[in-house]
């Protein structure tokens, strides 16, 4: 009987992953102006088969609350996970190729920003840009790349030593034309398996900043604000106002964080013949 092919099945995995994720976005948009509607005749719902995550003291339906929350992070962790990506590149890549006075410093501020743990990080950041959807980002995008520039660095350091790039340098090629010719392609699929897997970093920081009171307002329908409106009313026997939005966002960090470890094994050149 033939074996299934592993890389086949991975990017079916992969598909789907996606395919969820990007469902919850979509319905959430389209769920934000159906989380803010107060109807006070239905508050404090339990959860049933007209609101299956209940209503909360203002009659809100909870389920487009969660959809509108879990979408709103969604969009800051695409936006926060791909700058501290391309910052990752750039500083990664600039370290192992420019000489070792600027390897030095950039480690020296890698090392820094490592330092700090990252959710005082993000609130100073945070603090600093004036809150709200702004200061998260910049707080969530500019302290997440170190872990992924150190990688880069150390795959840059490798390819240098290739044959090939020896002779690039030696035919006269700059250095950045040797950057972009022959170590950016190579850098790609850690920098893709990387950019994945800031998401659920990004997510979870964002909501704990939030749940923590130096994130996004609450106006705003966010997984954090949820939560922490929610742990007021929780001795009250209203378990459902954090227990279904805590769950959603765990399982959405659970998937990406399957989606970028099956991309992961998708694109290592060692399963091409699995």
């Amino acid at each position: 009987m033939k074996q299934p092919n592993q890389r086949r099945r991975t990017l079916v995995l992969v598909l789907l992953a996606a395919a969820v994720l990007l469902a919850v976005a979509v319905a959430g948009a389209l769920c934000t102006q159906a989380g803010t509607v107060t109807d006070f005749s239905r508050r404090n719902l339990a959860p049933c088969f007209a609101h299956p995550f209940g209503t909360d003291w203002m009659g809100r339906d909870m389920l487009a609350r969660t959809l509108a929350g879990l979408s709103l992070s969604l969009r800051i962790g695409v936006l926060t996970a791909a700058v501290s990506a391309v910052v990752a590149l750039a500083l990664g890549t600039a370290a192992a190729t420019l000489g070792r006075r600027v390897d030095t410093v950039l480690s020296w501020l890698t090392d820094l920003v490592m330092g700090i743990p990252h959710i005082l990080l993000v609130m100073l950041i945070s603090l600093a840009c004036g809150r709200g959807f702004a200061g998260v980002v910049a707080g969530v995008a500019l302290s997440h790349w170190t872990s992924l520039a150190r990688l880069l660095r150390g795959e840059v350091l490798q390819l240098r030593e290739a044959p090939y790039v020896q002779v690039a340098q030696r035919l006269g090629r700059t250095r950045l034309q040797v950057a972009r010719d022959h170590l950016l392609p190579h850098l790609l699929p850690q920098f893709l398996t990387g950019l994945i897997l800031l998401f659920p970093h990004a997510i979870l920081h964002e909501a704990s900043v939030t749940f923590l009171g130096f994130g996004l307002s609450s106006e705003q329908p966010a997984i954090g604000v949820i939560l922490s409106e929610s742990m007021s009313y929780l001795t009250t026997g209203r378990w459902w106002l954090s227990l279904f939005p805590g769950l959603a966002l765990v399982g959405t960090v659970a998937l990406f964080a399957v989606l970028g470890e099956r991309l992961r094994r998708l694109l290592d050149p060692a399963s091409i013949h699995e």
